[in-house]
This record gives structure tokens, sequence and C-alpha cells, in this order.
């Protein structure tokens, strides 16, 4: 009995030696090196500025967007930064001006009120190259904060579509020749914690060189909605 007592003993002597020797940290590491907003995804409603005499836009005009940026602070407390990235666009715009013929000689016209008709619009699929200035009110220890983000998308038309239907006919033309393959533009999103507004606003015409009788399509895109960025 006293060969096991002092056994015993001598275990948790040691066992608390080993603890002492050996500490384990409850608390998490925290990284004041932090990096934020890797990742967004968005939503905007579309609209056309420096539209011609007729043309409306009367439903509803969606684009999603969503992207990886790559931040890289610049200042000792990591609220200023830049972010260059990549990402992809989604843009939808409903109108009534109708596009018909065939993607390498298409026509454009103004569809009368007058005109039933079912669906009318052109899509976009863009890859982006966002290069973002960022302000944020943030700390290595709170996901919630202010920010205030700007910069300029560049961006490539990858694929277009235009879609006309209406009761006797179904029309489609994609690749089309006439539309701008580089677009670019302005944008700023700014919020608290997950949720953003945005806007962006097209620097140069989507078309070419395109006439509706005697006026030119010198049409850029205007897009405002949400933004959300994730880790």
């Amino acid at each position: 009995m006293r060969s096991f007592f002092k056994i015993f003993l001598l275990f948790y002597v040691f066992n608390g030696f080993a603890q002492d020797a050996n500490p384990v940290f409850s608390a998490t590491k925290i990284d004041s090196l932090y990096r934020e907003d890797q990742f967004y995804f968005g939503f905007t409603l579309n609209t056309l500025q420096h539209k011609p005499l007729g043309l409306t836009q009367n439903t509803f005009s969606p684009g999603l967007s969503a992207g990886f940026l790559r931040d890289m602070p610049f200042n000792k407390s990591r609220t200023v930064a830049i972010a260059p990235g990549l990402g992809f666009t989604y843009n939808s715009f409903n109108h009534n001006i109708v596009i018909k013929g065939s993607n390498e000689s298409p026509n454009y016209s103004i569809i009368s009120s007058q005109t039933p008709y079912n669906k009318n619009r052109f899509e976009q699929f863009i890859i982006e190259i966002p290069i973002e200035f960022r302000w944020r009110s943030s700390t290595y220890e709170s996901y919630k904060f202010w920010r205030i983000y700007s910069g300029f998308k560049f961006g490539y038309l990858l694929y277009d579509r235009s879609i006309y239907k209406d009761g006797l006919e179904k029309v489609v033309i994609s690749r089309n020749n006439d539309f701008n393959k580089f677009q670019y533009g302005a944008y700023i999103s700014a919020g608290y914690n997950s949720i953003n507004v945005y806007a962006y606003y097209g620097l140069n015409s989507m078309f070419k060189s395109v006439k509706i009788g005697n006026e030119s399509l010198t049409m850029n895109a205007f897009n405002v909605g949400i933004m959300f960025y994730i880790l």
C-alpha cells in the first residue's frame, strides 16, 4: 500500500511539473496582420444613359457580379489599402430598341408604343479587372466596421446576346460585332458590416458606331445596387 501511495504521489508531482512547463493557452491567437474582404458578390439595377429619343426602360433590368480581390493594406493600422482583383459580371438591359438581322449585320429600330411584344433585351457576360482604393474603420478584433471602397473596372465582353420576341417571331442575335469589346468605368461601394450600397458608371459607350436614323447610339451603363464582401 505504501509503495502504491509513493508511486501515485510521484506521478502527481511529475504531471503537475509537466503542466507548468508546457502550459495550455485557451486564448485564440489574434492576427494583427489581417486582410479584409477578399470576395465580393453584388446585385444591381441597370439603367442606360445618353439614350436616344424614344428609348425607354419600362421593366426591371438586373445585374449580378462576383469575384476575388487581393487586399493589400499599406498603413500601420491597416485601415487603408488597395485591392486589385478578378471578377465576372452578368448584365441585362430591358428596353424598346429592337435588334434584328444578324451578328455581322444587325439593324436597329425603336419599337412603337402601339406595338405589343413579349420580350426585348440584350445581355452581356463580362470578365473584369477591378482596382480598388479602400478605407475602413476595421480592427483585427472586429468584423463589423464602416467602409468606403472606390475604384475602376476594366472589362472584356466575353459573350453577348439580344432577344426579341412577340406573337409572331423570336429573334436572337449573339456575338454582335457592334458592341464594344472593352468596357471600363468607375464605381463606389460604401456601408457598414455586410450591407453596402454600390454604384457603377460606365465611362465609354457600349456600342461602337451604331445609329438609329440620324442619331448615334452612345449609351453607357449606370448600375446601382447592393454589394456584399466576405473573407
